[in-house]
């Protein structure tokens, strides 16, 4: 007779995690509450499911700063060049795009969520429109699952539920309760990839909301120390900064309780210092005569040419054959050094993904079964890890999600 295993969550681990439990052999009950599976997997990539990284062992491990080596079996056995392998025997062509960031070369997550569902079909797992409310459990052994429709006899159990970011696609932390239910540790739940409450020198970042800096470059400074600095695209908000560029440099800002944070914000990237100095003088012969306001147009973006000069010092009615060398060099490092002061991340609710989670010492990393509990798996976001962007926090959730299946099933590696 088949091994019954219930899999709480119909997201990215959880399809993973029944789809190869279900090949292993087992007769697998899938819970999720929600209307459609992979809810939060098809909004992943504005739209687009930055699926994997076409990376190796190394590089997938490299990218998760919180508990790495706890991913190492799991990485080892399903990597992303594996994830890309899968996705494509699933009829979901991909491609690799700058930094190795692996889509469907349709650009639409919701290809990928249909595979994963047309596989789930097709091996017959029982989907369940429920939410799971406890876990039942007999002589440190879990027995099936309690929801709010039915009960749900199973001699394994997998979480599969999400952190606590973007709660509208029901990561509502239910995992992490029944976890702590159970007997497990979960650590503090905070948000990764996270937009940044922030503000100007003298000024709130309101006053540039709405503007958007294409190919500029970012540097993080934890107290003064330089952490991280990349390149890309940035946006002004009315509580401070978001945008790709910010995403990811808040994923090296872990320490607010403890240490301050600042932003530089590199406007001219491309242009070392000496040239963009020839750049002003040149900008400048051509005005002038005219109000130093009026002379950066062909530098910056209009909305940013008040905050600029604010910042400068030099009065905005200056005119331009007036600006001092000194000015001048001041404003070439404003140019290249722009300041944002960090106050911290946004809320948890408004991270793409929750660092923090059920404590990875309590969890056979080989298998992703409870120490605490026989019989209980886990995977996905549900666990403390979380990496960087690029398609590896989906990864972590394909790797954990595959181990957890197939050792539910009883087909270890």
């Amino acid at each position: 007779m088949s091994k019954r295993i219930v899999v709480i969550g119909g997201g990215a681990a959880g399809m993973m995690a029944a789809i190869c439990a279900a090949e292993s052999g087992a007769a697998v009950t899938l819970l999720e509450p929600n209307e459609r599976l992979g809810k939060k997997l098809n909004i992943t990539g504005k739209g687009r499911c930055n699926v994997t990284n076409n990376a190796d062992l190394e590089t997938l491990l490299a990218n998760v700063p919180r508990n790495g080596k706890f991913l190492y079996s799991a990485f080892s056995r399903f990597d992303g060049r594996a994830a890309m392998a899968f996705f494509e025997e699933l009829g979901v062509p991909v491609k690799t795009e700058r930094g190795n960031r692996v889509f469907p070369v349709s650009d639409r997550a919701f290809d990928v969520s249909g595979a994963l569902e047309r596989r789930l079909r097709r091996l017959r797992v029982q989907l369940v429109r429920d939410r799971a409310a406890d876990l039942t459990t007999a002589d440190g052994a879990v027995t099936g699952v309690t929801g709010e429709k039915g009960t749900y006899p199973a001699q394994a159990v997998i979480l599969a539920t999400g952190g606590v970011s973007y709660p509208a696609t029901g990561s509502t932390g239910d995992g992490h309760r029944l976890a702590a239910q159970a007997g497990h540790t979960v650590t503090e739940l905070r948000g990764s990839l996270v937009p940044l409450e922030a503000t100007l020198p003298g000024y709130p970042c309101r006053t540039l909301q709405g503007l958007s800096l294409r190919n500029v470059g970012l540097t993080v400074f934890e107290d003064r120390k330089k952490i991280y600095t990349d390149f890309g695209e940035l946006l002004f908000t009315h509580f401070g900064v978001s945008g790709p560029l910010v995403l990811s440099a808040s994923a090296h800002m872990r320490h607010f309780n403890k240490k301050t944070y600042r932003l530089e914000i590199d406007l001219k990237p491309a242009l070392d210092e000496q040239t963009l100095d020839r750049r002003l003088l040149s900008d400048f012969e051509k005005h002038i005569n005219s109000d130093f306001i009026n002379a950066l147009g062909g530098l910056l973006p209009q909305k940013l040419i008040p905050m600029a000069v604010a910042l400068s010092g030099i009065p905005e009615r200056t005119k331009v054959h007036e600006i001092t060398r000194e000015q001048r060099r001041g404003l070439l490092t404003l140019l290249k050094h722009f300041p944002v002061e960090v106050q911290g991340p946004c809320p948890v609710e408004q991270a793409i993904v929750t660092s923090g989670g059920v404590k990875v010492s309590e969890i056979d990393p080989k298998t992703m079964e409870s120490k605490v509990v026989k019989g209980l798996y886990f995977a996905g976001e549900v666990i403390d890890v979380d990496a960087y962007t690029g398609g590896f926090n989906l990864q972590i959730a394909w790797a954990t999600g595959r181990a957890a299946g197939r050792a539910a099933a009883g087909t270890e590696e």
